[in-house]
């Protein structure tokens, strides 16, 4: 049975599109289940800043991997891939399809392909996580550079759990390529990919949108009610793009006018990062997230091939 990918930067519309392909399956007679690829979707009572589909409006279509950790987790990949996939060969397992729904990347392709995570180290963690401490992102990114040129350039030189990692699993397997994933990934099973895709200049206008839209809709106060959750103490949930603003103007860091520019600026930065890896997506079928008649097309085409 194939499992089916739905992809693309934030703000391309990937919610909507797999409520729409679960019910063109359902006039066909197939139940589609959704199972969530976005990290921070992972966390409960990240709602607002997440985009997350409110119960409400998940169309009796069940969803699953949201609101499964609490802010104080640290999210970790290896675990989301046996979590999802463990979820999908379930739905699969009663006749139903799977659609991975999300962008963030190595989420993604942790499923769809088949690859192993190295394990840890505490000792050569805590020495790496010293070392971020005393000099910071920027010069341990340089040192992973040094080591493998090509890792270094597929991790966010701020993305200081990504770079400690990498330097970890380097280490660890003594062997530098051990810290990307494979050129030519093996698919973990049969699989198709929708690659959903908008023209810069709309794209950029929907998210500058959509960020001062998360202000409007109470994102201050949701942060406000998760920090006596522990938010400020969690090591991912807190670097979340608008919370971190959220956060730095609700201690007075920042204003909101600050908070709100700092979003946008991220969020088309994180967006333009998410393009580039989905690229990599040879087999995807890329659409136009723009293009109703495009999209019509694609869910009729999906539903007919199953």
């Amino acid at each position: 049975m194939t499992l089916i990918a739905i992809v693309g930067a934030t703000g391309t519309g990937k919610s909507d599109f797999a409520l729409d392909l679960a019910e063109a399956f359902d006039e066909v007679g197939r139940v589609a289940e959704v199972v969530n690829a976005d990290a921070m979707q992972l966390y409960r009572g990240m709602d607002i800043g997440t985009a997350k589909v409110p119960m409400h409006q998940r169309r009796g279509v069940p969803h699953h991997l949201l609101d499964v950790l609490e802010v104080t987790d640290e999210a970790s990949v290896a675990e989301y891939q046996r979590a999802a996939r463990t979820v999908i060969d379930e739905i699969m397992s009663r006749g139903g399809l799977a659609l991975l729904v999300g962008g963030s990347g190595l989420y993604v392709s942790s499923v769809i392909h088949d690859f192993r995570f190295p394990g840890t180290d505490a000792s050569i963690r805590a020495r790496l996580e010293a070392d971020l401490a005393a000099l910071g992102p920027g010069l341990l990114h340089a040192r992973l550079r040094a080591i493998d040129a090509e890792t270094a350039a597929s991790v966010d030189p701020q993305n200081a759990r990504r770079i400690v990692r990498a330097l970890e699993v380097i280490e660890l397997t003594g062997e530098p390529k051990a810290a990307r994933l494979p050129d030519d990934p093996v698919p973990w099973r049969p699989h198709r990919i929708v690659h959903l895709r908008s023209e810069r200049s709309k794209l950029v206008e929907r998210l500058d949108a959509r960020a001062s839209g998360m202000w409007e809709d109470g994102l201050v106060d949701e942060v406000r009610a998760l920090i006596p959750r522990g938010l400020e103490h969690g090591v991912t949930a807190r670097k979340a793009i608008g919370y971190a603003q959220a956060l730095a103007e609700l201690h007075g860091r920042i204003s909101r006018a600050e908070a709100i520019a700092q979003t946008q600026q991220l969020t088309r930065t994180y967006a333009r990062r998410q393009v580039g890896w989905f690229r990599r997506y040879a087999d995807a079928v890329a659409i136009d997230a723009d293009d109703l008649v495009a999209r019509r097309a694609e869910l009729a085409r999906q539903a007919a091939l199953d």
